[in-house]
């Protein structure tokens, strides 16, 4: 178990180097708190026990290097702290006259000290859950930000038995994306249908894509229009086991029937976890799909329309970020510069609106190609820094649905005393125009979303208003 907590680790360590802001300087609040927070340097050790120490340590590292956390109501994150921990007592039966919310006075360390004094004489009453306890407050503290790039990933569970490529869940993906139904589910469209079939028992069960689910444990996906929480029992995770009862339409046939899939480990198709992969379309289009912006990627992708192009004339590009939930900004930043040179792509401004433009890197040679990029509600962050500058500057046509809108900055990792990592950013990222992406998402210049009937068929209507657009 140590070899697989060291490795997951490793991956989180890496997956916040991807995001990674230029390093600030050293908070003065958290020097002067006593709980320096730094930013990692190699591979994390084991993780150890979260306690009120390392949740002290994580709160003024908050407030001292978060984005706006110089303006930050600290109460939020206490009061959300507390909140959590007093749910989890009432979840285990064991609540405690001490349980109660110590006045708050907007002085950031008198606060803290309130709070953490209530917090042990609860926690004394309760040893067997104080691990449980400290885990919820500091959970329940991050979330407080309200902010879709801060994070706390700890203690990652996974399959004993799990190899790179594996899956763990139902074995299906849905039009509505797992960042949906936490993120953004105002921004849901029903109906609810499978797009995807991965293994698993979804597989197993003849699922296909098109397949309309109707029900989910018995309650419905959409009421009134809008996404409701019983979606997010699609994509469970390790060790979440409970089965879960779909209730599903065939529009091709008109069966309805129910079905009780059983989450588990299943093994994916290595080819669809490829972060880059390429095909020549109607004998002078390069299709380039980018599942993430990995190190290399924009390289990976250059050298693949390169590889297309060799003894033929190319008539355009379609750039297929679909899916896409971001990674390294230096890579799409890369990756527009092959499109166009000069220009400000990105900015990362602080609290106080002193902005800093992210340019093209115009050492990288231009295609001189007519590009289309595919959008949907699973490109995220790096892919919404892409698309933003595609449509600001009018390097080509955006086609499909809205992004995600999960672009509130590149998070900055920090490590904590028990060896984990808290990420969040230090700077709000806006678009070429310096215009607000963050919960709103980039808009495409041609809608076309994926039906039930198209999913069943096997048509997809992006892909084919792009090579309509580059035909004309």
């Amino acid at each position: 178990m140590t070899v697989i907590r060291a490795a997951t680790a490793g991956l989180a360590l890496l997956l916040m180097a991807a995001c990674t802001a230029p390093t600030p300087p050293r908070s003065q609040a958290s020097e002067a708190a006593g709980t320096v927070c730094t930013q990692p340097q190699g591979r994390l050790g084991a993780e150890t026990a979260t306690t009120i120490d390392v949740i002290k340590q994580a709160y003024f590292c908050i407030l001292g290097n978060y984005y706006s956390g110089a303006t930050l109501d600290a109460r939020s994150l206490l009061i959300g702290g507390f909140i959590a921990l007093t749910q989890e007592l009432n979840r285990n039966g064991r609540d405690v006259p001490e349980a109660t919310m110590p006045a708050l006075t907007g002085d950031r360390k008198a606060d803290w000290t309130a709070f953490e004094a209530v917090y042990r004489k609860i926690t004394d009453q309760v040893p067997d859950l104080r691990d449980k306890l400290a885990v919820v407050t500091l959970e329940a503290m991050v979330a407080a930000l309200g902010d879709n790039h801060a994070s706390w990933p700890h203690d990652a569970k996974r399959p004993p038995d799990m190899y790179d490529g594996d899956g763990y869940g139902l074995g299906l993906e849905a039009n509505v994306t797992r960042s949906q139904t936490t993120a953004s589910p105002g921004v849901a469209l029903a109906p609810l249908f499978v797009t995807t079939v991965q293994g698993g028992a979804a597989q197993a069960a003849g699922l296909r894509p098109g397949d309309i689910i109707e029900s989910i444990n018995g309650s419905a996906p959409f009421i009134d229009g809008k996404a409701t929480p019983a979606i997010a029992a699609l994509y469970l995770q390790y060790p979440q086991a409970r089965p879960v009862r779909l209730r599903l339409l065939r529009q091709t046939t008109g069966r309805r029937w129910s079905v009780t899939l059983k989450p588990g480990l299943y093994q994916r198709d290595l080819a669809t976890l490829q972060v880059v992969t390429s095909k020549l379309l109607d004998d002078s289009i390069a299709y380039v799909r980018l599942s993430g912006f990995a190190p290399d990627a924009a390289d990976r992708a250059l050298k693949a329309i390169s590889r297309l192009r060799s003894g033929r004339t190319l008539t355009g590009v379609v750039l297929d970020l679909r899916g896409n939930g971001g990674g390294r900004t230096e890579e799409s930043g890369r990756l527009l510069s092959a499109f166009v040179h000069g220009k400000v792509t990105h900015y990362l401004c602080t609290v106080d609106d002193k902005c800093e433009g992210l340019r093209t890197d115009d050492t990288v040679e231009l295609l001189n190609l007519p590009l289309i990029v595919l959008t949907d509600r699973g490109c995220a962050s790096a892919c919404e820094h892409f698309s933003s500058a595609v449509k600001d500057l009018r390097i080509g046509q955006l086609v499909g649905t809205r992004t995600a809108g999960i672009m509130s900055g590149p998070a900055q990792g920090y490590l904590l005393s028990n060896n984990t990592m808290l990420g969040f950013p230090t700077r709000h990222g806006l678009g070429p125009n310096r215009e607000e992406i963050n919960r709103i998402g980039v808009s495409p210049d041609h809608y076309a979303p994926l039906t039930p009937k198209d999913a069943a068929a096997g048509h997809d209507p992006a892909l084919a208003k792009a090579l309509t657009l580059l035909h004309k």
